[in-house]
């Protein structure tokens, strides 16, 4: 029989949020994969763990993914752990995971830490629906970074972003650039004893960073855009369009004139008689 691949989520600060679960699996595996040995060492010896490890990494993902199914195909039970937190989140295991996917290798996920999720309920900002972008493009990949500041212009979830602390300014005048002036929580240390939730402003934020320099790894938690602030977006660049352009627009879709007037009064936010009036003042 086959091995299978476990998931280990590990602590992202606070060792006292290693599950029981996790423990148990990395001591009864045949083999951990770890992003970095060296650090991952350092939470193997203190937790007295000594099963055998190997590295799996952005810059051997593919290849060692293949070593790593051949071995569970020999029937070994590997455990894959990242630097911190859940593998697979903005981390080279999604490779791992799919590539098992396509080899019949049986995967499962043992869950714990995630610095997004952990960030998020701190944020006070709203939990009901949000969606995780991870690190945004290089300052050097200018046409992705632009292109997926962009798509979030108009995301009305609240969007999770990670930062590293020397990119962190310059993601802050990106985020102003392109969505304006939103609430932010800015979090950082996230389990750890100098942990820190700072919500705040986009605006505030970058002023805040111009005198104190930025330490450790962030977690940014944006607020979206909201739903009436996009409907009166679309009211005004209907605005732009006189009232016969706007029903017109309609009509060569095959409108009837009266469905047309409704959308028309619709779209511009007003009542249908405020069309019908203006209609007839033009003839």
């Amino acid at each position: 029989m086959a091995g299978k691949l476990y998931l280990c989520a590990t602590p992202i600060g606070n060792l006292d949020d290693m599950t029981f679960r996790v423990l148990e699996t990395l001591k009864s595996v045949d083999l951990i994969a770890a992003e970095d040995t060296r650090n991952s060492i350092k939470l193997l010896n203190h937790f007295d763990i000594h099963t055998e490890m190997t590295s799996y990494h952005e810059y051997n993902k593919y290849d060692k993914a293949q070593y790593l199914i051949g071995k569970m195909q020999e029937g070994l039970n590997v455990a894959l752990i990242t630097d911190a937190g859940t593998p697979a989140i903005s981390d080279p295991g999604e490779v791992l995971v799919a590539e098992c996917h396509k080899a019949g290798i049986v995967v499962t996920s043992l869950p714990g830490p995630a610095a997004c999720i952990t960030a998020l309920t701190l944020s006070g900002l709203s939990t009901r629906r949000f969606c995780f972008e991870g690190f945004l493009p290089s300052m050097d990949d200018k046409k992705a970074r632009k292109r997926i500041l962009e798509d979030l212009k108009d995301e009305s979830r609240t969007m999770i972003v990670y930062e590293a602390p020397h990119h962190l300014k310059a993601a802050l005048d990106d985020l102003y650039e392109t969505l304006g002036n939103r609430r932010i929580s800015i979090c950082r240390e996230l389990t750890k004893k100098f942990e820190e939730v700072n919500p705040t402003t986009i605006e505030d934020a970058i002023s805040f960073y111009k005198e104190n320099e930025p330490r450790g790894e962030y977690v940014l938690v944006i607020e979206g855009k909201s739903l009436e602030e996009q409907d009166e977006e679309k009211r005004q660049s209907w605005q732009e369009m006189s009232i016969e352009e706007h029903m017109q627009f309609y009509e060569e879709q095959g409108i009837s004139h009266k469905d047309a007037m409704k959308k028309v009064a619709a779209d511009r936010g007003v009542g249908k008689r405020e069309i019908y009036q203006a209609l007839l003042d033009k003839q």
